[in-house]
């Protein structure tokens, strides 16, 4: 007579069963963003969109107007403020682009001189043999080939970032994609409460309706932080005399969602551009303080006004979500790496909560 192990507990069944759904759940979703990460763009930026201006039609809707036509009126107004400022700013950021990469190489051949140039003043000043040969290399046959590297290196993510997103599919899907969102988005979210297993139906709302506050927080705030950011850049750097400011300073601006980042490439790049427009050090001051100028305002008057302490997403997780995101997905895994990160932080959040209520927190240790 066989002796049969005792059967599993049907409370650890049900555990096991979880995890395992939970786990079949992530490789699913990770093999279909991998599979259809080049199609899927124009509908995540549709969501997103849908996400950002669902608000607006919500507020109208709440005045008695039907949400298609809702929907329609926000678009609209939507399509034509960007469209005006299409038509006053391309003309003049498509100039600029144009002549910066025509006077790239003069740019890379005027940054080896002056690297060169400090190294020779640097050895005259501290005497001969201060400087090492290899440094003397960098300065004087390296410089260039590091600065043309960054030049053909921004030109093939830019020109790969064009790849993946169709132009022409953006253009033609997204509105179409965000209207049917728009238009639906109560009942999207309704549709999916159902979802829900009941027994935890209350904890995962309350954790849903906390993703969506943190996650409207940041992308609303930030959204307007590099808005005004690119403003005071761009106007600033005009304002100084610097050539391709405008450029600059709203590339700088708009790059700010990565914390500290768009600023960093904005002095960086001006300091540059600086340098080979003017020789001498009073445009560089001019430009570290246009700058200097911005991040104040950002630091101390704009974040605290549109982001505050509502958004519990630190800068080091953001930027580290933005390129894990983009190494793995591409473009698509940067428009979902913030709200991956967001959903993550709130249920790290949740856990710890539930670990320090409990009892492997609580009971003291054995005597």
């Amino acid at each position: 007579m066989s002796i049969m192990p005792p059967e599993m507990p049907i409370s650890r069944r049900l555990q096991w069963q979880r995890l395992v759904l939970v786990a079949a759940f992530c490789l699913v979703l990770w093999l279909f963003l991998r599979l259809f990460s080049s199609v899927l763009t124009p509908f995540v930026v549709a969501a997103g969109l849908a996400y950002f201006l669902d608000p607006a039609v919500s507020r109208l809707a709440d005045f008695g107007l039907r949400r298609s036509v809702g929907s329609l009126l926000i678009m609209a107004a939507a399509a034509i403020i960007l469209a005006v400022l299409g038509l006053l700013l391309y003309p003049v950021i498509a100039d600029q682009a144009v002549a910066l990469a025509t006077n790239l190489p003069s740019y890379i051949t005027t940054a080896q001189k002056d690297f060169a140039h400090l190294v020779t003043d640097m050895e005259h000043r501290v005497g001969p043999g201060a400087v090492s040969a290899k440094l003397r290399d960098l300065a004087s046959n390296q410089a260039g080939a590091i600065v043309s590297f960054a030049g053909s290196a921004a030109s093939n993510i830019i020109g790969s970032g064009f790849a993946v997103v169709n132009v022409l599919t953006l253009l033609i899907i997204t509105p179409i994609v965000t209207f049917y969102f728009l238009r639906d988005w109560p009942a999207i979210v309704a549709h999916v409460d159902t979802w829900l297993p009941r027994r935890y139906e209350g904890v995962i709302r309350a954790q849903a309706l906390e993703v969506n506050r943190i996650l409207a927080a940041w992308l609303r705030g930030q959204g307007i932080c590099c808005l005004v950011l690119a403003i005071i850049y761009a106007v600033g750097l005009t304002l100084v005399g610097l050539d391709f400011g405008l450029t600059v300073g709203l590339a700088a601006g708009f790059l700010s969602f990565i914390p500290y980042v768009g600023t960093l490439l904005g002095v960086c790049t001006s300091i540059l551009l600086s340098l080979t427009q003017t020789p001498g050090w009073d445009g560089v001051i001019k430009v570290c303080i246009v700058f200097a100028m911005g991040q104040a305002l950002n630091d101390y008057v704009i974040q605290p006004r549109f982001l505050g302490d509502r958004v519990g997403l630190p800068a080091v997780w953001v930027i580290f979500s933005l390129f894990a995101g983009g190494a793995a997905f591409g473009f698509l895994g940067i428009m979902l790496a913030v709200p991956v990160t967001a959903t993550l932080g709130v249920l790290a959040r949740f856990w710890l909560r539930r670990y320090l209520q409990s009892p492997l927190y609580l009971d003291p240790p054995v005597e």
